[in-house]
């Protein structure tokens, strides 16, 4: 399956999928719930560089998953 983000001001919330991005709001809705828990850990360790914690974030998760143990 091929992950496709949400398209800006084309995303829907009614019936079982998007309409914009044809993610199932069950999945969009766990994708924000990482995000958001990812975000809260962030603030909680007081962070101040956010787009050196996003990028090392990112290419961790990337290389997990390109070299899956």
């Amino acid at each position: 399956m091929k992950f496709n983000p949400c398209i800006s001001g084309k995303c829907t919330d009614q019936g079982t999928y998007c309409e914009g991005c044809g993610r199932s709001h069950v999945e969009i809705s766990e994708t924000k719930k990482l995000i958001m828990s990812v975000v809260s850990f962030a603030q909680s360790q007081g962070y101040e560089n956010h787009e050196e914690f996003a990028d090392f974030i990112g290419k961790t998760i990337l290389k997990k998953l390109q070299n899956p143990v």
